[in-house]
C-alpha cells in the first residue's frame, strides 16, 4: 500500500463510515430493533475509528515512506474495517447469527494493525536535515 492508497481508501472509508452512521439512525432506527441497532452503531464507530487509524498510516508514509511495517498497518485497517464492521453491519440487516462468526477475525485484523504500526514507530522520527 502507498500513502496515496491510504490516504484515497482512508477518505473514501470515512465517508462510507458517514453514510453508514446516518443511514442507522434515519433509515434503520425504524425498521430494526434496538439490539440490531446498537450492532449496527458498535460498526459504524470501529469502521470509523480504523478508517481514521488508516488515515494515520497514510500520513506516517508521507513523513517516511521508507518505514517498513505502514502499508501491512494499512491493509490490516482495511480488513478489519472489511470483516469487523462488514460482518456487523450485515448481522445486523439479516440477523443471521453465524455472521458473528467472522467478525473476531476482523477484531484481530484491529489489533494486528495497531501492532504493526507501534512497531513501525518504535524507532524515533528522522529530525530536520543539519542547518535548517
Amino acid at each position: 500500500m502507498s500513502a496515496r492508497a491510504a490516504l484515497v481508501l482512508a477518505a473514501l472509508l470515512m465517508a462510507a463510515a458517514v453514510g453508514a452512521g446516518a443511514f442507522g439512525a434515519h433509515a434503520l432506527r425504524t425498521r430494526v430493533d434496538a439490539a440490531a441497532l446498537a450492532i449496527w452503531n458498535t460498526a459504524v464507530q470501529y469502521h470509523a475509528w480504523h478508517a481514521l487509524g488508516l488515515l494515520a498510516v497514510g500520513l506516517f508514509m508521507l513523513h517516511v515512506p521508507d518505514r517498513s511495517g505502514l502499508p501491512l498497518a494499512g491493509w490490516l485497517f482495511v480488513a478489519g474495517i472489511v470483516l469487523f464492521s462488514g460482518s456487523l453491519y450485515a448481522l445486523a440487516l439479516t440477523g443471521i447469527r453465524t455472521l458473528g462468526a467472522v467478525t473476531p477475525f476482523g477484531g484481530l485484523c484491529f489489533l494486528a494493525g495497531w501492532v504493526a504500526l507501534a512497531l513501525a514507530g518504535r524507532t524515533p522520527l528522522p529530525g530536520p536535515p543539519p542547518g535548517a
